[in-house]
Order: C-alpha cells, then sequence, then structure tokens
C-alpha cells in the first residue's frame, strides 16, 4: 500500500514554480489599487498574459503635480508605449490594472506606493523628478543656481544648460521666462522638476530666445541651490545677502551615557532670535570705500571672543540687530547697510568716517531665548517686570521709543497671565500695570500717535477715573492732538481730586492757554483780509503749520517722567508737527467763536 503511494506521488504532475509577476501580485492588498472608469471601451474581455498591449500613460501625483507622460497635451513625446504582459517590466499596479481593461477605455488608478515606484526592487525606474530638501523656495530677489534644459512639444532640444556651471540668475529679474520662474518659485532645493510653460508665459529673457511658433516649452529644471537675499527696507538699501545655512543643534544620549551632539537644518522663521534674546555674534565690519578697510573684527580686535548683546534693548544699530534677529544659529551673513541705520546714529567707531555705508560679515553662533516666567513666584515675577521696565526708561530717556513701548507692553503682556494671591499684592500689581500702561502713553505721544495715546491712559482712568498721573497725560495728549476742551477738563479735574496737584495743573493750564493762543494766530495770519475782498476775490490761504514747541517745564512734569525713566529730562510734550491739526477749519476750532468775535463779527455764514 505504501509502495502504491509512493508509486502516485512520483507520477503526479508537479506544480510549476511561481513566476516573478506572480509573487509582485501577492504584495496587492484590498484598497492598494482603486480603479475610476473614466471613458468605456469596446469589446467582450480584456487582455491577457502574453498578449502586447500599446497604451498611453500619464503620471500626477495625488495633488496633481504631473510626473511624466506619453501625451502630447500633457509634455510628452505622443508615441505610446508597448508592452507584452508577463514579459515587459511594468509598474505592479498597471500589471494589475490593465488586464481589466478594455480597448479604446480611459481608466484612472490610484496606487499605494508599494505598487508603483514605491516597490521594494522595483523593476521600472522612476522618471527623473526627486521632490527636494527643506522647506523655502526661491523668490525676489533671491539669486538662484540651477541646471535648466528647454524643449518643444516634439522634443526639439531648444538650450540647455546641464554642462559646466548652473544657470545663475536673480529672481524676479526678468532673467529666465516669465512661466518658468513662477513655477521654480514653488520648488525647494535639490528637486527636480518638468515644466511646461505656454505662449503667453514665454518672455524674452537672457536664458533663451523665444521664436514665435513655440506654443508651448516643456523646460527640465534641477533647483541647485539659492542664496537667500532679503531686502530688509524694501528700497534696496539694506540688503542681507545669506552666505552659509543655519543650523538648529540639539543633543542626544545613548544607552551608555555618552552624549552626541545632532544638528538639523533650521526652520525660519521658529528658530530665530526673539526680542530679548541673547545673541553671540562673530562679526567683521568693511567701510564701503574704494579701500573697502575693516574697521573692526570681533576674531581679532575682541581677543577671538565673540560679542554678546541682548535683542531689542538697542545696543548694536538698527540695521545690524534686524539682520541678525532674521538668521539661523550657524548662518553666516553678508549685510550692506546704509549710515541712517548704521553708525549716524550710533556711537561710531573711530576709524568709520561720517555717512559711510556700511558691510558686515556676521555668523549667529547662538542665541538663549528669554526666561520663561511660568512656575515663578509673584514677588519674582515683580522682580523681572521692574528690570524690563528699567531697561524700558532707559530706552526712553536715550530716545529710543518704539524700543521702550515694547519693553512695557511685553510686561503687559505677560502680566495678562499673573493672578495676585492677596489684596497685597493686588495693589503692587495694579500700580505697576498703571504706571506702564501711562508709560506706553508717554512713548505714542513722542511717535506722535496721539489718538492711541489717549487709549493706553483710558486704560488706567477706565478702571479709576481719579488717577492724577493719568489725567496729567491724557490731557497732554489731548493737547497736542488739539482737542483743548478735553485737555482742560482733565486738568482742572486734576486739581478737583488733588489738591496738592493745582501748581501743576496750573501750570498745564498756562501751557495749554498759550498753545491756543499760538493756534488763532495761525488763524488769524491765514484769515488776514479774508472778509475785506469782494466776492470773487477771496484767496486761498496759505496754513503755516510749523508749531513752536513749548519748553516750559512743569513740576508735573517731571513727577510723571520721573516715574518714567527717573530723570528730569522731559521738556516738552509737544506732538511731532504731523501729529499737529492741519485743516484750515481744525486750525482755530473749538476756539473759532472767540477768533469771530475778535474780528467784530457775531455770526458767520458760508455760502
Amino acid at each position: 500500500m505504501a509502495a502504491n503511494e509512493d508509486a502516485a506521488q512520483d507520477f503526479a504532475p508537479k506544480k510549476k514554480p511561481p513566476s516573478e509577476d506572480e509573487k509582485r501580485k501577492k504584495k496587492i492588498v484590498p484598497g492598494s489599487l482603486m480603479k475610476a472608469l473614466v471613458r468605456p471601451g469596446g469589446g467582450d474581455s480584456g487582455p491577457s498574459d502574453g498578449d502586447q498591449v500599446i497604451y498611453h500613460r500619464t503620471i500626477r501625483t495625488l495633488d496633481g503635480v504631473l510626473v511624466e507622460s506619453t501625451r502630447y497635451d500633457c509634455g510628452g513625446k505622443g508615441t505610446p508605449i508597448r508592452h507584452v504582459l508577463g514579459k515587459s517590466k511594468m509598474l505592479l499596479g498597471l500589471l494589475e490594472g490593465i488586464p481589466t481593461m478594455l480597448k479604446g477605455e480611459v481608466a484612472m488608478f490610484k496606487m499605494k506606493p508599494q505598487l508603483h515606484y514605491g516597490e521594494d526592487d522595483c523593476p521600472v525606474s522612476a522618471p527623473d523628478v526627486s521632490e527636494g530638501q527643506g522647506w523655502e523656495s526661491p523668490r525676489e530677489p533671491y539669486e538662484v543656481k540651477a541646471w535648466i534644459s528647454a524643449k518643444t512639444v516634439t522634443g526639439k532640444l531648444i538650450m540647455s544648460h546641464t554642462e559646466g556651471e548652473p544657470y545663475f540668475f536673480t529672481f524676479g529679474k526678468s532673467e529666465v521666462p516669465k512661466g518658468l520662474e513662477m513655477a521654480i518659485g514653488t520648488m525647494v532645493r535639490e528637486e527636480k522638476a518638468v515644466i511646461y510653460v505656454t505662449s503667453q508665459y514665454l518672455t524674452e529673457s537672457p536664458l533663451m530666445r523665444v521664436a514665435d511658433d513655440y506654443d508651448e516649452v516643456h523646460f527640465e529644471v534641477e533647483l541647485v541651490h539659492f542664496i537667500q537675499v532679503r531686502d530688509m527696507l524694501g528700497d534696496g538699501r539694506l540688503i542681507k545677502r545669506r552666505i552659509r545655512d543655519g543650523k538648529v543643534y540639539f543633543y542626544s544620549k545613548s544607552y551608555y551615557g555618552i552624549a552626541f551632539c545632532l544638528y538639523q537644518t533650521g526652520d525660519f522663521p521658529m528658530d530665530c532670535p526673539l526680542q530679548d534674546s541673547l545673541l553671540r555674534v562673530h562679526y567683521k565690519g568693511t567701510v564701503l570705500n574704494e579701500e573697502k578697510m575693516v574697521f573692526y573684527d570681533t576674531r581679532v580686535d575682541n581677543d577671538g571672543q565673540p560679542l554678546e548683546f541682548c535683542s531689542g534693548e538697542g545696543l548694536v544699530p538698527e540695521g545690524f540687530e534686524m539682520s541678525v534677529r532674521l538668521m539661523l544659529p550657524g548662518e553666516i551673513a553678508l549685510v550692506t547697510c546704509p549710515p541712517d541705520y548704521a553708525y549716524d546714529k550710533f556711537p561710531r567707531p573711530l576709524n568709520v568716517p561720517e555717512g559711510a555705508n556700511i558691510q558686515w560679515e556676521i555668523e549667529l553662533l547662538g542665541f538663549e531665548t528669554p526666561k520663561d516666567w511660568t512656575g515663578l513666584d509673584f514677588k519674582s515675577i515683580m522682580n523681572e517686570a521692574e528690570n524690563i521696565r528699567n531697561t524700558g526708561n532707559r530706552l526712553f530717556k536715550e530716545g529710543k521709543y518704539e524700543l521702550a513701548k515694547a519693553k512695557y507692553e511685553k510686561v503687559l503682556r505677560e502680566f495678562n497671565h499673573v493672578n495676585p494671591q492677596d489684596d497685597e499684592e493686588g495693589k503692587v500689581f495694579a500700580d505697576t500695570r498703571n504706571l506702564l500702561h501711562l508709560n506706553v502713553a508717554a512713548c505714542l505721544l513722542k511717535l506722535g500717535e496721539c489718538k492711541k495715546s489717549i487709549e493706553s491712559c483710558n486704560k488706567v482712568l477706565d478702571a479709576n477715573p481719579a488717577h492724577v498721573k493719568g489725567l496729567y497725560r491724557r490731557g497732554m495728549a489731548y493737547m497736542a492732538a488739539g482737542d483743548f476742551e478735553e485737555a482742560r477738563a482733565d486738568f482742572k479735574m486734576m486739581m478737583k481730586v488733588d489738591k496738592s496737584t493745582e501748581s501743576d495743573a496750573t501750570a498745564a493750564l498756562q501751557k495749554l492757554k498759550q498753545k491756543e493762543q499760538e493756534v488763532e494766530k495761525k488763524a488769524r495770519k491765514q484769515f488776514k483780509g479774508l472778509f475785506d475782498k469782494k466776492p470773487g476775490e477771496i484767496a486761498e490761504a496759505k496754513a503755516d503749520v510749523d508749531g513752536d514747541q513749548i519748553t516750559r517745564e512743569t513740576q508735573m512734569d517731571n513727577e510723571v517722567h520721573e516715574d518714567l525713566d527717573g530723570t528730569n529730562s522731559e521738556a516738552s510734550h509737544e506732538a511731532p508737527p504731523e501729529a499737529q491739526p492741519t485743516g484750515w477749519f481744525s486750525l482755530f476750532w473749538p476756539s473759532g467763536r472767540r477768533f469771530f468775535e475778535s474780528l467784530g463779527l457775531n455770526r458767520c455764514t458760508i455760502l
């Protein structure tokens, strides 16, 4: 019996080993290949193994980016593909999907990566298209290097920059066709792409001559590199050019306790220095004259030690800090700076001539972020707030009102998360917050933003309408804005709520009176002879808006600014000329009634 079984096994037909295609098809799982019918075909059955199939193919990513096509209208040569099922090398998704189609059918297949070029040991090489590295794309006025070739729709080569040095151009200067530049503006470093540009976007450029018979041009582009160039002011005067990319460093420990320093390319702007960060930089400063004289190099003149400074404190020239705050750790940048953002408004080195344009080569070694207040007790928080406020006071004294305002506003933002625990802490907290709001108001008044200054004062007066210093500050803002009646009401309220401020309020009212008289004087001059002229002869009057500043200093001025910066340096609360009312009507209103009466007119009708 056993012998018969052995004999039967010897004569049983042997199973054929699975072919390579059958092994590949085992990778197909439910959901990995989806088919959508675009246009139905004809016939009763589809192709099978051994049949030759002739078909056109267009491959796109899921977000619609064209990868490859055989069709003319999609950038291909118009020649269909010829394959023999079961013998030719094909993508696994097509090997499985094409046998389900009928002649003339158009279908769309959605494949998981393991069914196309992501398949292990895929027999078909992927098209020469790469996703590239990083996140940043070039934009105006970046400097770009790229390999570029161009062909007609029939495959005729128009031009090629694929050997020697990559093609170099400045983005935004029409040095490549408009359509090509728009597409390159969506690419990242090391990305390869095929770009199809129609005739309406084929503009003339140094890259290639555009012929009339080019309905469409196919560009193959590899974005080799680009240099980040930033026009910091928008007028071409302050330019930051990145020479070396920055990196973010972090540490990781192995299981054996050995620390390894790792790094990755940083992300802009999340990895750039914040306001109030402690920065460490090496820099070399050069005067941009014929000699290109180097006036300072930290590696030479500072014993190799880097410069350390806190951002937002006015410790370095404005153009220098603006550029460093847009750098990543490890980045090297070349900054070209005009004199008004270099040393015209900053202590000038002895060997730098007045009015000189400067070039800094800056390397950002690293930075420390501001101290986090989370978890601090109330006393520590108030100490931190006091330190920042004192810095703001110093900046105000130096005339750096924007920076001073930023310091006060930073503390006010942090105060949104502070909760005093008892009445004593609540009083200290409220007094400090009120002082900060009034300091912000003082900065805004110096910057000529009277309306915002008044709004900042209102944050104090809404909670405490009898706040003397709030009334005084708002009165000064009203006076600078030309709202004399409101200013007078605030100064009178000061005397009403606190008799000790009577001398200060009286001085402020006297200043207000002088201001009104000046405005009326200007109005008189403007309308002199207006009512002596006959109809049709009224001449246009030109307002003189150049106001003289009031320089008389009051005790209340000193007291208010003693709170602000601890000095008696403030001599005027006048707004800049641009903050003064300039309309002819506002020059004398609400004092206009007295003005007309002074001209002997009890009633005036304007026709």
